[in-house]
């Protein structure tokens, strides 16, 4: 590990523990979860990055296995989309690993005030499989539109559809998480209520 990021993390303890003795709770979520994300961020390469790629990558091959309108080529992390005219090679890498977003999320919940522990594990959990479903379904709908469109909508399908599908999902889990759950408990409040009910 990076002597500046242990530097980095050391500091950033001890800020936070000067905010919370003066019981600055604004302060303390805002600096604890951008600190968060920042040491996520800088931990997480290259093991994480390499677990979230080849993630998305296994998700996109069942698709794959189930369609045959691509090949995965797992070393590579290639996703070879056939179309019958001019096929194109995706490259599943960082920006395609939905880490970056996955540490936001995690770092925004671990300091949100309104949470017990037990709701912010759930919440983080729930949030990591949540982004993971919705980047694979995002790879899926731009090899949909690749496969049937041509190789000249790929940019489109890439750049704008697809992540116009995730981001939208994305505002939407936020919303659950921190606007609509403070109202009802939202997901939370339905899984212990489902877990109650089968047992």
């Amino acid at each position: 590990m990076n002597v500046t990021i242990i530097l980095g993390t050391v500091v950033w303890l001890y800020v936070l523990s000067v905010l919370k003795r003066a019981q600055l709770s604004a302060y303390l979520f805002i600096i604890g979860s951008a600190g968060l994300f920042f040491i996520l961020s800088a931990i997480s390469r290259p093991y994480w990055v390499w677990f979230f790629t080849h993630a998305v990558i296994h998700g996109v091959a069942l698709f794959s296995d189930i369609t045959n309108w691509c090949t995965v080529l797992f070393k590579s992390g290639l996703v070879y989309i056939g179309n019958g005219q001019n096929a194109v090679m995706m490259s599943i890498d960082y920006e395609c690993s939905g880490i970056i977003e996955t540490c936001a999320f995690i770092a925004l919940v671990a300091f949100f005030p309104m949470y017990e522990r037990k709701e912010k594990v759930f919440y983080g959990l729930f949030g990591l499989v949540y982004i993971y479903l919705i980047n694979v379904l995002r790879l899926v709908v731009v090899i949909v539109i690749v496969h049937f469109g041509g190789g000249e909508t790929f940019f489109i399908a890439h750049s704008i559809i697809g992540r116009l599908v995730f981001y939208v999902l994305v505002i939407a889990l936020y919303y659950n998480v921190f606007t609509y759950s403070q109202l009802a408990r939202g997901i939370y409040r339905e899984f212990l209520d489902w877990r109650h009910d089968k047992l």
